[in-house]
């Protein structure tokens, strides 16, 4: 397609196939949305991971035969760049914003099941942000002008975000290549992709290992909004090795749950966060007790599972709804494009102020302590609008050893 533009940004998708390793010959299709500025002159990325299943229903393989004769895939279907949209943030500070989708499924005779805890989609996203930093909004890679034509990254910064199992899944793309192969290597999923388009003799980039440094993305901080995983050592699911890389990683991360939020405080596994200190949770592995990890945790008050969405999304309102979810059951809680959704918009735009002209966070743990952003998140109504529940200590955000920076 040709790009969609609206004064100063643009709007572009393109379908590719990943290759996860050489050693592997297992081929998984996924598709990009990007938003980008026309003047191809984005100072970042932030790569967003959605919460959303993939090939919903029984007619999933049918659509992928009938995609292929009329160019309308089922992947297009999902537009997540519709339910995240949090643009606004990005245009404000001359960056991108891109989503990734892909073909992932639990089982191979029930597509349409995906309950996270897949490293394979944290790689899908890592490596979508390089494709495009180093090609640009294009499958014709191998054709220098159309390439030149659509380059609109000026640096390799990213912010990896994600919601839901996206938000899990984010936390293993935000470790960086070295990791992701190093971890991959380890565990079985190995990690030196090669990207096709999807030509009938498809061309392939290089394998990541032989790319220039500058072409990978440089991840520079992590986003999750009530990150849900699902641990299974048999089935070589979780994200609790990433977790651990990423306790020890000198870079700006921020995980936000809602206070009614079942799906992330109940049904993950581990649960997002808890306030019992001997559970361990996504937030006790990324923030070990005593240890140096950057992360810092926020509660919102009334926050649901869903609350984030700017547009409403009836597989998402599953999580929320009130016969599953227990834990608030006479709170109204945020909905989709409602406060929560204006709070997750201005949350961004704090963030993206940690980069200024898209350089990385230059400060040390106490210089992230006493960012204007940590300064903004850790009051009872950062944005005016939504409340954070308190922790222990009387602050509204939790973090490890506290006695590090006072």
């Amino acid at each position: 397609m040709n790009p969609i533009c609206i004064d100063n940004y643009c709007f572009d998708r393109i379908h590719l196939w990943i290759q996860y390793s050489p050693k592997q010959p297992r081929f998984t299709e996924f598709v990009i949305e990007v938003y980008y500025p026309k003047n191809l002159d984005a100072k970042g990325l932030i790569m967003f991971d959605h919460g959303f299943l993939i090939g919903q229903g029984l007619f999933y393989y049918p659509k992928l035969l009938l995609g292929a004769l009329f160019n309308d895939y089922p992947l297009f279907a999902q537009n997540p760049s519709h339910f995240y949209n949090y643009t606004t943030a990005a245009v404000k500070h001359n960056w991108a914003m891109a989503f990734v989708t892909s073909s992932h499924f639990a089982s191979e005779l029930i597509p349409w099941i995906d309950f996270g805890g897949n490293p394979r989609v944290g790689q899908e996203a890592y490596a979508a942000a390089s494709y495009l930093i180093r090609h640009g909004v294009t499958n014709f890679f191998r054709y220098k002008p159309a390439e030149e034509r659509t380059k609109f990254m000026k640096t390799n910064n990213v912010v990896f975000a994600g919601h839901s199992v996206g938000g899990a899944h984010a936390q293993a793309a935000a470790v960086g290549f070295e990791q992701l192969h190093c971890i991959g290597e380890s565990s079985g999923l190995d990690f030196n992709p090669i990207i096709y388009n999807r030509e009938l003799l498809p061309a392939h980039t290089q394998r990541f290992s032989d790319w220039k440094p500058e072409d990978l993305a440089n991840p520079v901080g992590l986003v999750q909004l009530s990150p849900v995983d699902m641990t299974n050592a048999f089935l070589k699911m979780g994200m609790a090795s990433y977790r651990e890389a990423l306790s020890k990683m000198n870079m700006p991360m921020v995980m936000v749950f809602g206070q009614c939020d079942c799906a992330a405080l109940q049904q993950s596994n581990p649960p997002a966060w808890s306030s019992d200190p001997n559970t361990e949770t996504e937030f006790s592995q990324l923030a070990p007790q005593n240890s140096d990890s950057w992360a810092v945790a926020a509660n919102v008050e009334k926050g649901s599972h869903c609350g984030y969405l700017t547009a409403n999304n009836e597989l998402c309102d599953q999580a929320d709804a009130k016969y599953s979810c227990k834990l608030c059951p006479d709170v109204d809680v945020y909905k989709s494009n409602g406060p929560e959704t204006a709070f997750t918009i201005d949350l961004f735009d704090q963030f993206l102020g940690l980069y200024p002209n898209g350089s990385k966070f230059d400060k040390d743990f106490c210089g992230w302590m006493k960012s204007d952003f940590i300064k903004w998140l850790d009051k009872k109504s950062p944005d005016g609008n939504v409340n954070l529940v308190p922790f222990a200590d009387g602050r509204y955000i939790d973090y490890a050893n506290k006695s590090r920076c006072k």
